[in-house]
């Protein structure tokens, strides 16, 4: 997960480059900044979102399981922090990530989590405070 700085054409297909294999198929709920995955070289189906209120009257979502990730991201933040900012969302959704990869394996997170903080220099506070590094990679993306 990443946090989008807008949802244009050329930051969405910059992103997929990033993350996804070329030539893979992309399923998506047709949003104008998905318009050029084709030209990108991936496999590009667009499938219309049916709208909110049919959504909450039982309609199926065209993105299940991305809406469902969503979902769960939402009630882990609110549950667990009750509320971030957006200087530190990134951390947040590295960290939730993090678990979820690994909720089926709770003593490999925590071995890994050992491993990490063991093998580093703690972090000074005036470095995590707004997550300076984090917004400028952000704005370098």
């Amino acid at each position: 997960m990443v946090v989008l700085p807008n949802f244009t054409a050329t930051t969405m297909t910059a992103i997929l480059k990033q993350n996804v294999a070329p030539g893979s198929t992309i399923y998506t709920d047709g949003l104008g900044g998905f318009a050029g995955l084709h030209a990108a070289g991936f496999r590009h189906i667009a499938l219309k979102q049916p709208l909110r209120r049919a959504l909450r009257k039982g309609a199926s979502s065209v993105v299940p399981l991305a809406d469902r990730a969503i979902g769960i991201l939402q009630h882990w933040l609110i549950g667990t922090y009750h509320g971030v900012s957006r200087a530190q969302l990134q951390a947040y959704l590295d960290e939730f990530v993090f678990r979820h990869n690994r909720r089926k394996q709770p003593m490999a997170a925590f071995q890994t989590l050992l491993g990490l903080g063991t093998g580093r220099t703690p972090t000074p506070y005036r470095r995590i405070q707004g997550g300076r590094d984090m917004l400028k990679r952000l704005e370098n993306g």
